[in-house]
């Protein structure tokens, strides 16, 4: 049975330094020990963590092949800090910034920043949509990331306004997302964003097939948008 570090060698390209492999296993454990008092994750075995959450993570950099290392990245509705703390630790000098609401989510992620020494990485326990109207962040984004947390019409109006123009987006979502991308043509349109690509993958030891959604952000997003907190769930933009 092979190793995840394996898969990032062999699929991924990545061949992680002894110190990168010592901080995903600390972060293994604490997901481990945060587990057991709190419901941060429903994975819970360690060699499901090591796949469905570290590897899956770093699945996003099929999606950067023609990108330069990003310098600076959001995360939003980070969770436990997946994709964005995995990604940290193979970019270490990138800035990064996770948005997670829930506060013993947010509270873990902190925690977790600390113990693995990530510098120039903070939390935000905030809502998307205020976190897009906040000078400090909007638009101030090489890279935009988010996992299983919206449909993706409600979701790009989270995302795309804190992009930089030139800037991308990389949705990881499940199966044959071409219908919820008809559903977002509209909303990626308005919001400044254009589709540059579907990649299709399955993810080792993890039934069926996932996608990432990738957008390159091509102009400003109108300063109407994102919308106040809860409407772009509850409204989302048509098509």
């Amino acid at each position: 049975m092979s190793d995840w570090l394996e898969y990032t060698r062999s699929w991924l390209g990545l061949d992680l330094l002894p110190g990168q492999q010592a901080q995903f296993e600390t972060y293994l454990q604490e997901l481990l020990e945060w587990n057991s008092r709190f419901n941060l994750t429903a994975i819970r075995e360690p060699r499901a963590i090591q796949f469905k959450h570290f590897l899956d993570s770093l699945s996003c950099v099929l999606a950067l092949a023609d990108f330069a290392p990003p310098n600076s990245l959001i995360d939003v509705g980070s969770g436990a800090g997946l994709p964005g703390i995995p990604l940290k630790i193979i970019f270490p000098e990138m800035s990064l910034t996770l948005v997670e609401s829930t506060q013993k989510k947010a509270k873990f992620c902190q925690h977790a920043l600390h113990r693995l020494a990530l510098s120039d990485a903070r939390v935000l326990a905030e809502r998307a949509e205020d976190v897009g109207q906040d000078p400090s962040h909007r638009e101030q984004y090489q890279l935009a990331v988010a996992r299983a947390v919206a449909p993706m019409p409600t979701l790009v109006e989270y995302l795309l306004p804190l992009v930089a123009p030139g800037g991308r987006v990389i949705m990881q979502k499940g199966n044959d997302p071409a219908e919820e991308i008809s559903a977002s043509s509209n909303a990626i349109r308005l919001l400044g964003g254009r589709v540059r690509e579907v990649i299709n993958l399955a993810l080792p030891e993890v039934e069926g097939t996932r996608s990432l959604v990738v957008l390159d952000k091509v102009r400003p997003t109108p300063l109407e948008f994102p919308r106040r907190a809860g409407l772009p769930a509850k409204t989302p933009i048509g098509r």
